[in-house]
């Protein structure tokens, strides 16, 4: 038992699992917490923004990176709803949101407190998993705990919890011995399993699509791939689960080629986003396996065997299953290089974006990591940038969100000090959260951010251009001098013109210390359209 504030208990708490760092941006409900966090600060890094986006966005890097929760702490109101895009970009990232809140006896009461909400507490449960309030320091061990249980059960989504000002700095007696709760475990129905292996022992062109729920089951899939000869394509989160220098895995743009003469699909962690709604509308194929640790996903496209468990499980119990009633089958390698070498060399044709993607690839060493940002460069990375293993591609998913990149990748080398960690960032998306160059460089941050400037919101001046009568507005930028902007936060910057001086420059940046800026110049509409690579049908 300690007699403790609320504050000191839960930065206890996030020790005492394991919690090593914390994102966030100090203010007026939360000032007990920052002090908590500043008395320990030897065992927990606090790392602070200049915009409540920021930090948030940066635990959702460091979350995705890493497996470890993300957390982040902000005011509430305005400082909390500030934090929502990227709240709800990961949507399959363990982040906890860490939110102070009016004053106790003001809650409810409508009278206009500093940074008050109609229902703070009930806007969080739309956005996150769970969402709970802690009313006095004796609540925070359980609150807490259960917090972590949510985080680390289930499908992976981030969880709330609002703390009132006073509540912060209310001191109490607390029972620090924290409740150790069980981790519900989803075993898969064996019947399925059966059903499930059967199907597969009758298919004779199956194919295997991952998406980030398979994230830690790539050994399986692999060995399952292996043994019933079948492709792994994926999208985005799943990038890297099977690696795309093996004969097995697959982009979309490669899995396109494959999908035609499929009379199989076997779904392991996925929204199967890209042959139900991309490749085609409707169901995926006529016959189809899922694997999927939440039972909702099952609702939303139907399958002939679905299996509700979590995937490495799952894939492992399959994999043996399939063993007893296969015992060869003939090896598609040589066709699966094939095809990969045929979409290798189509998707040269998207230029400049794959020139400059070449180029990348070439120097980031095989374990660094590459953050995408909604951008011609960042969307050509979804099919054009071989990934080697998971976690390896950072992108913000189905929420698309412009502006997530940079802010992403400073949370991602926060996670990963030592790896080589590059942000692939527009001109657009840059202007989202360029402030947080500030964070970069009083934090010592070593991100490599590279600006491709085509001074547009390209995609949709595209857009514009194709469906109204070649017309564009709004989407035409006039931007600053990236290269001056960066120095004058004090970052290191180089601006290059073309492929061959972008890995001279990219090479030198990653050699050196602290947050690195490259501008590369595109002229404005000059970029080949991606997406028919990433939805075949069109739009």
């Amino acid at each position: 038992m300690e007699h403790i504030n609320s504050a000191e208990a839960i930065v206890k708490s996030l020790i005492a699992h394991k919690v090593d760092t914390v994102f966030g941006l100090p203010g007026a409900q939360t000032y007990a917490l920052i002090e908590a966090l500043r008395q320990h600060k030897d065992e927990v890094k606090f790392i602070s923004s200049r915009h409540e986006q920021g930090c948030a966005y940066m635990a959702f890097g460091y979350a995705k990176s890493t497996g470890k929760e993300g957390v982040y702490a902000v005011v509430p109101g305005p400082g909390v709803l500030n934090t929502t895009a990227a709240l709800c970009t990961a949507h399959n990232a363990p982040v906890l949101c860490l939110t102070g809140q009016i004053p106790s006896n003001f809650i409810g009461a409508g009278h206009g407190a500093l940074h008050e909400l109609p229902d703070q507490l009930a806007t969080l449960g739309t956005l996150t998993k769970w969402a709970a309030r802690i009313n006095h320091p004796g609540e925070v061990p359980s609150i807490m705990s259960e917090a972590f249980k949510y985080l680390r059960s289930g499908r992976i989504q981030p969880v709330a919890i609002e703390v009132p000002a006073d509540v912060f700095a209310t001191r109490g007696t607390v029972d620090m011995d924290y409740p150790d709760l069980p981790i519900p475990v989803l075993n898969p129905d064996p019947e399925k399993i059966k059903s499930a292996a059967e199907y597969i022992k009758n298919a004779k062109k199956p194919m295997i699509m991952v998406g980030s729920g398979a994230v830690d089951a790539g050994e399986e899939v692999l060995e399952l791939a292996k043994l019933i000869q079948a492709p792994v394509t994926t999208f985005r989160g799943g990038r890297g689960i099977v690696s795309d220098d093996s004969p097995y895995g697959f982009t979309c743009a490669g899995g396109y080629k494959m999908w035609a003469d499929t009379d199989l699909m076997i779904g392991i962690g996925s929204r199967l986003e890209l042959p139900a709604f991309r490749w085609q509308q409707g169901k995926p194929t006529n016959n189809l396996i899922r694997i999927d640790i939440d039972p909702t996903q099952m609702t939303r496209i139907n399958a002939e065997v679905a299996i509700v468990a979590d995937a490495k499980t799952a894939t492992r119990e399959l994999l043996e299953e399939v063993k007893k009633c296969i015992t060869k089958v003939p090896s598609r390698e040589e066709e699966f290089k094939l095809v990969k070498a045929q979409v290798l060399e189509e998707i040269q044709e998207i230029q400049p974006q794959m020139s400059y993607l070449n180029v990348i690839r070439e120097v980031l060493p095989r374990d660094g990591f590459l953050v995408e940002e909604i951008s011609q460069v960042g969307f050509t990375s979804w099919f054009g940038f071989p990934i080697y293993e998971p976690r390896k591609l950072v992108t913000s998913g189905f929420q698309g969100n412009l502006g997530h990149g940079f802010q992403t990748a400073l949370g991602v080398k926060v996670g990963n000090p030592d790896k080589a960690v590059i942000s692939l960032a527009g001109d657009g998306g840059i202007m989202f959260g360029i402030q947080e160059l500030a964070s970069a460089v009083q934090h010592q941050i070593g991100l490599v951010t590279i600006i491709f400037n085509n001074n547009a919101f390209g995609n949709v001046r595209r857009d514009q251009i194709n469906l109204f009568d070649g017309n564009d507005y709004a989407s035409e930028l006039i931007n600053p001098d990236f290269v001056k902007l960066a120095e004058s936060f004090g970052a290191t910057a180089y601006r290059v013109k073309t492929p061959a001086e972008l890995k001279v420059t990219l090479e030198k940046a990653l050699s050196e210390k602290g947050p690195q800026v490259i501008e590369v110049p595109i002229e404005r509409g000059s970029e080949t359209s991606p997406w028919k690579y990433i939805m075949p049908t069109g739009y």
